[in-house]
């Protein structure tokens, strides 16, 4: 990794050190909380529908604002802890993450609530890619993989954990603690950033060795956060068939064509298009355009309908989808090594296909459903295909391009996967003649939900389609290593924690 580090970080740390352990409970609050930001909410979701006597439209976005502004600003968070300190914008995004968690949690109706929420997403694009970043810039070569292990392992910990918590403070306190179980952590991460956390910075793309100045693509950050806005913004409206929504899908198309274009031309994209010349890395975002489509839809409606169907409370919603997400902690590295010795077609193919099987087995849970019979069984199939096809993907992706460009790879895939939850957020209420009071009746929800899982699951297999007909089937030897990576390596959600080893290796 090229990086310039500044006087007090000449010696690397070590994970023995005490300086080592407090640089990675830092990193370890500051990525759990984003992760918690996403994880908490959907619990939340009837409450706060209850609670403001809102529609559908208002609850999509408190999920999508958020989602928004950290999918489509994460690579220029990037840029900017390259460029003036990671450390300096990891502390800025922690700061910025609480005070706007706060702001939700004050929140006096749904508009203040989702401004609340974009903010807390550009929080998020702030300190989520410095939260890695920081690792790889300021430990010892020969420490950095069990570093990164460890803050892949307990930051795996907070995500499982954040439904089953938010659930418990939505049936005791209420759904506004849930933001304060956000904002608390990120506000003790500070002083423990800027006592132990050594700043570094970042060199730019063939820059000599004694500049320091990285550029960023800010033009291109607004044109594709105000693209994927617009096109949000006319998927959750066009129910209503209203101009606005038709002016903002032309919007959409105009801005999103605007972006290309200035990624083609600018002096320092942060997407560019010369890195799509390699087939199988275009091929591994198709792939994860709908991976994450489908299952964030999946856990979007899931959250929903084990409370209004089943009639969870939300904490027992919250404790339902433990056993996903505690397959993919226990597994998900050894699929990794699996991914590597079978090579890419056959986990790509198969994984998506189990992962659609176990959302089609959902459709079997309704308002008498037993959880040990009917909703165990499908989430223990969904979480086996999330295993399979989770840690590939990222080995397939990782394994597309020059080590060079594997954090850049590895971000845009990031923004891919983040930018598919939320058009699927936005899309499947529409897609499936979702109401705006149909979360309010257990009758309408659950025939929505009926109709919706199909189209999750056939996401997953145009996936596994494109994996089948695309991927080779040998393990491919990996890309050699010219010059350096960028200091802001960052991953889709659950990655394992061998992708991570062979990247930091």
């Amino acid at each position: 990794m090229n990086h310039s580090p500044t006087p007090e970080s000449t010696t690397p740390l070590r994970v023995a050190g005490a300086r080592g352990r407090w640089t990675l409970l830092a990193t370890v609050l500051g990525s759990g909380v984003v992760l918690l930001g996403s994880t908490v909410t959907n619990v939340a979701l009837p409450r706060i529908g209850q609670d403001f006597d809102a529609d559908l439209d208002a609850l999509q976005w408190t999920v999508n604002a958020y989602m928004l502004t950290l999918a489509g600003l994460i690579l220029l968070g990037g840029s900017l802890g390259d460029r003036f300190g990671r450390r300096l914008v990891f502390v800025l995004g922690l700061v910025w993450f609480a005070v706007a968690s706060l702001l939700c949690g004050l929140a006096p109706d749904t508009t203040t609530l989702i401004v609340a929420r974009a903010l807390q997403g550009v929080g998020g694009a702030l300190l989520t890619p410095g939260s890695l970043a920081i690792i790889e810039a300021s430990f010892h070569p020969d420490d950095r993989p069990r570093a990164i292990g460890l803050w892949s392992g307990f930051g795996g910990i907070g995500a499982a954990l954040g439904p089953f918590l938010g659930g418990w403070l939505v049936d005791g306190p209420g759904w506004r603690w849930t933001f304060v179980l956000s904002a608390v952590p990120a506000l003790l991460c500070v002083p423990v950033a800027l006592r132990h956390v050594p700043e570094s910075v970042g060199a730019p793309r063939g820059a000599s060795a004694g500049r320091r100045r990285v550029g960023f693509d800010v033009n291109g950050a607004v044109l594709g956060a105000l693209a994927l806005g617009l096109v949000t913004y006319a998927l959750t409206e066009a129910r209503d068939g209203g101009p606005v929504a038709v002016a903002a899908a032309v919007g959409g198309v105009v801005v999103g064509a605007a972006f290309l274009r200035v990624e083609r031309r600018g002096t320092d994209p942060m997407m560019p298009p010369a890195i799509f010349s390699s087939r199988q890395f275009s091929t591994v975002n198709v792939i994860t355009l709908c991976v994450y489509a489908g299952t964030g839809g999946f856990f979007f409606l899931t959250a929903l309908h084990l409370q209004i169907v089943v009639g969870y409370p939300a904490m027992a919603a919250g404790a339902a989808m433990l056993p996903n997400t505690v397959l993919m902690l226990l597994f998900s590295s050894h699929a990794g090594t699996l991914a590597q010795r079978l090579g890419p077609r056959t986990p790509l193919t198969v994984g998506p296909l189990v992962c659609g099987a176990g959302m089609l087995l959902m459709l079997r849970v309704g308002p008498d459903a037993s959880y040990l019979s009917d909703i165990l069984p499908a989430l223990l199939v969904m979480g086996t295909g999330m295993v399979v096809m989770v840690a590939p993907l990222t080995v397939t992706l990782l394994h597309s391009v020059d080590t060079s460009n594997a954090g850049l790879a590895s971000g845009i895939n990031n923004a891919a996967a983040r930018a598919a939850g939320l058009v699927s957020v936005a899309a499947l209420p529409l897609l499936v003649g979702m109401g705006p009071e149909a979360y309010r009746s257990d009758t309408a929800f659950d025939a929505s939900f009926g109709r919706a899982m199909p189209l999750c699951a056939g996401l997953l297999a145009v996936g596994a389609s494109v994996a089948f007909l695309t991927l080779p089937r040998s393990a491919a030897a990996p890309r050699p290593s010219h010059g350096t990576t960028h200091g802001w390596l960052t991953e889709p959600p659950l990655v394992s924690r061998f992708t991570r080893h062979q990247v930091a290796d």
